[in-house]
């Protein structure tokens, strides 16, 4: 059986690795390679939302102590991580010639996964509030 690991800080949460690795590679492989007229739309959007999912779960955690303060946080991580995986897809159809598209593809996967990841974490952190004395 695996031994469940303390979390001492944000950057232990496997969602925030994970989120800040595919922020990485959307910057270093997807956004400098999309063409210049979507500077202002796509470029802008994909860098935005790729770098405050990270940003939002180290705000959220230290908001923990305050369930309703820490649940916004991991909500508005979510609807980013949702916001990307529309953008990557319509990078993938518009500009195929452009980004490779497995890569493209592998980052929707691990956003999709980083959503349900967050989606679980907030879950689990409320319940575990609620047994709280």
């Amino acid at each position: 059986m695996e031994e469940k690991k303390h979390i001492v800080s944000f950057s232990d949460l496997e969602v925030y690795q994970n989120s800040y690795k595919a922020m990485l590679i959307v910057m270093k492989e997807i956004v400098v390679k999309l063409p210049d007229s979507e500077k202002y739309d796509l470029k802008d959007q994909l860098s935005r939302a790729c770098k405050s999912i990270p940003r939002l779960i180290a705000e959220g955690y230290a908001k923990r102590h305050q369930r309703m303060g820490f649940q916004k946080y991991i909500d508005d991580a979510m609807a980013e991580s949702n916001e990307i995986v529309v953008s990557l897809s319509q990078s993938r159809d518009i500009y195929p010639t452009y980004i490779d598209i497995k890569t493209c593809e592998d980052l929707i996967d691990i956003f999709d996964k980083v959503g349900r990841q967050l989606y679980k974490l907030g879950n689990s952190w409320t319940n575990f509030k609620k047994q709280q004395p």
